[in-house]
This record gives C-alpha cells, sequence and structure tokens, in this order.
C-alpha cells in the first residue's frame, strides 16, 4: 500500500486547521501515540490483541478558544495513561482498569491552569476520571499536516516525534487506520511514531517505541 494514500486526510488537515472556525468555543490539533501499531493489518492487530496496547499518550496543542469562561490560546496539555487492556475498537471505554496522569503547560498559571486541567479530564474519556497524578513541565507541541511530522516534548517525561508513512512501512498490503484515535477529533490520519518515550511518574510503568506505526495526527473543535 502506497503512502500516497494520505495525500488526502492530510490536505483535509490542512485545510481544518487553516480555515479557522470562528465560532468554534475552542480548537487546535491533537497528537497521539500508543504502545501498539494503529496503522496496521488485522493480521498484525489480533497478534498484539492483550499484550501490547495498553499504554498512551494523548497530547493538545490548543490554537484559540476558551474553556468554563477561561482562555486558553496558545497552551498544551498531555494526558498519559495505562490500562488492563489493549486500547482497541472501543478505544478508552474499553480499557478496562485504569491510570492517567496530566502534564500541564507550565505557562498555564491560576484559573488558566484549572481551567486546562479539566479540559484535559472533559476531553480525555475515561482517563479524565483516573488521574492519580498531575506535573507541571514546559510543553512544546508542534504539526506539520502535510508531512505528518509532529513533535511533543513535556519536560523530561514526555518526547514523541512522527512522520508519515513510506512505501516500506508496509508490510502485508493492507494497512490501514485499524483503531480510531482515543479523542474525539475531526480530521485526521495515522502515522509513524520515530521516537515514542514516556517516562513520569505516576503510571508504574516506562515505555519507548521507536520507528512504530502507533501515531495519530488530528485537528480538534470542541
Amino acid at each position: 500500500m502506497s503512502a500516497d494514500r494520505f495525500v488526502v486526510p492530510c490536505v483535509a488537515l490542512a485545510l481544518a486547521v487553516i480555515c479557522s472556525v470562528s465560532h468554534a468555543e475552542i480548537s487546535g490539533n491533537y497528537l497521539e501515540t500508543r504502545t501498539c501499531q494503529v496503522y496496521t493489518g488485522p493480521c498484525f492487530a489480533n497478534a498484539e490483541v492483550g499484550l501490547a496496547g495498553k499504554s498512551a499518550v494523548m497530547a493538545w496543542n490548543i490554537h484559540e478558544g476558551e474553556h468554563n469562561g477561561v482562555d486558553l490560546s496558545g497552551l498544551n496539555v498531555v494526558v498519559a495513561l495505562n490500562t488492563s487492556n489493549t486500547l482497541g475498537f472501543q478505544g478508552i471505554n474499553g480499557a478496562g482498569k485504569m491510570k492517567s496522569i496530566i502534564i500541564v503547560d507550565d505557562k498555564a498559571k491560576g484559573p488558566r491552569r484549572t481551567a486546562l486541567i479539566d479540559f484535559a479530564k472533559s476531553h480525555a474519556g475515561k482517563a479524565g476520571n483516573a488521574v492519580v497524578r498531575i506535573h507541571d513541565a514546559p510543553i512544546s507541541m508542534s504539526l506539520d499536516e502535510y508531512e505528518l511530522r509532529g513533535k511533543l516534548k513535556a519536560g523530561k517525561m514526555v518526547q514523541v516525534e512522527t512522520r508519515k508513512a513510506r512505501r516500506d512501512d508496509c508490510i502485508c498490503s493492507n494497512e490501514s487506520a485499524y483503531y480510531p484515535p482515543l479523542a474525539e477529533v475531526q480530521d485526521f490520519a495515522a502515522g509513524i511514531t520515530t521516537i515514542g518515550e514516556f517516562k513520569a511518574r505516576g503510571l508504574g510503568i516506562r515505555w519507548s517505541t521507536p520507528e512504530s506505526r502507533s501515531a495519530y495526527l488530528a485537528t480538534f473543535t470542541y
């Protein structure tokens, strides 16, 4: 399967970012990586069920908008989670027992910090009700919609870099965006996680997933 199949979703993703929706309450970019393959075929996915894919990082880069009446423009927030089940077709709702942490942009102070934490809890599904620790850290996040190049760094706790899939990333020629993204998003496309590292306290686990077909890049509008 050619990586050309990414062209259409990439264009849609780019247009969604460029054409700001004026009536939207809050909008921006979203980046996700998991400890299983999401751009894959059924045979590979079935081999990982129950064994891998029980951990994930979800990150929001807020371009503009408010949450609970507080302006969160320019802020980032990260939710990391570890579950007892593979994060598959049912996503977070079918993940079983769960623990999560929130990493808050250290630029957010006072009411902005409170609103940013509530934003993360509100849009992380069941993970928002399973928070065991909140960290504050400098967070930088960027996304190139055309090349599916994403970068995320949250202090020394999380580092993610992604790229577009190439022809040699296709193994069975039946790859697709197999599992849906964990968060509610609009336009999205799957890509390759070239660096995926998590080593924050709270979940009792660390992981690294280099060169894995495990990333989603998207836009959100809530």
